[in-house]
């Protein structure tokens, strides 16, 4: 039913959890699985040009993050039968827009987010991702918790 299956992944527990269950859909279908992680833009605008040593240390930190979300999927993959496993990393977009610009970009299928389960004014504050992936991806979208 799947053929390519677009994990998002932060390398949190929520996203472990979504990346188990986006490595045994992968078995079961005989997917391609593309494990993505999006570095957020510089939270600091304007300061980039002033404090460039502040700006790439941001974009190395994304960097050693993503490494190591990439190599736990890349581990459950290995673990049992193989899974065909791509990377990517995209950077200075937001997590929502960058995961459904992959999605349609690569010709996923399925989108699997984890979500932190947050409720009341934590999630009004902060907002959830998964929701507005869900909201504006035009593929199917697994929430795992």
């Amino acid at each position: 039913m799947f053929k390519h299956i677009l994990l998002a992944t932060d390398g949190s527990v929520s996203s472990e959890h979504a990346s188990h269950m986006a490595v045994g859909l992968a078995r079961t279908h005989g997917a391609k699985l593309t494990a993505l992680y999006v570095a957020d833009p510089y939270p600091y605008i304007g300061l980039g040009e002033m404090n460039p040593a502040g700006l790439q240390a941001y974009a190395t930190a994304g960097q050693q993050m993503a490494a190591k979300a990439h190599a736990q999927v890349d581990a459950l993959c290995r673990d049992g039968a193989a899974v065909e496993l791509e990377v990517s990393l995209v950077e200075d977009v937001t997590a929502v827009n960058g995961i459904v610009q992959s999605a349609q970009a690569l010709g996923a299928d399925l989108i699997v987010i984890g979500s932190h389960g947050r409720s009341g004014i934590e999630r009004l504050v902060l907002g959830s991702v998964a929701t507005k992936v869900v909201a504006q991806s035009t593929v199917p979208v697994l929430v795992a918790r």
